[in-house]
């Protein structure tokens, strides 16, 4: 997995949380900020254009001191991959288990190596 695909496999992470979100609150009335929440996530994860590292480190800040029942439901890797403020709502443990995760990629690169995320990510938490 390079860095474009990286990008792209937390692209549709994102997506696909939004989406849920999305249809988790759609009986809320149109001004309830929990709904307008989730379709701010929803206008991230499908505008190209949009300045993802900026906009999403705002929503998930948003969801993560304001909506605090949702936070589980977010995944973990994106913390990681938006950096920055989103590592504060992850325990030291996680954070080494990602950097971990972050120079086994690097090197399976620049060693022309294919990198399963999943399978290293299992390895690394003894779940093989």
């Amino acid at each position: 997995m390079n860095d474009q695909q990286y990008a792209s496999h937390c692209r549709t992470l994102l997506a696909d949380f939004a989406a849920a979100l999305c249809r988790r609150t759609q009986s809320l009335t149109g001004d309830d900020t929990l709904r307008g929440l989730a379709e701010d996530f929803q206008r991230l994860a499908t505008d190209p254009e949009a300045d993802l590292y900026v906009q999403a480190a705002a929503l998930i800040d948003r969801l993560f001191t304001t909506y605090p029942d949702f936070a589980p439901t977010f995944p973990r890797e994106l913390l990681w991959f938006f950096g920055g403020d989103c590592l504060h709502f992850m325990p030291d443990e996680e954070i080494g288990l990602y950097q971990q995760l972050d120079e086994l990629r690097s090197q399976a690169g620049a060693a022309g190596q294919i990198f399963d995320l999943r399978a290293a990510k299992a390895k690394l938490l003894n779940l093989q």
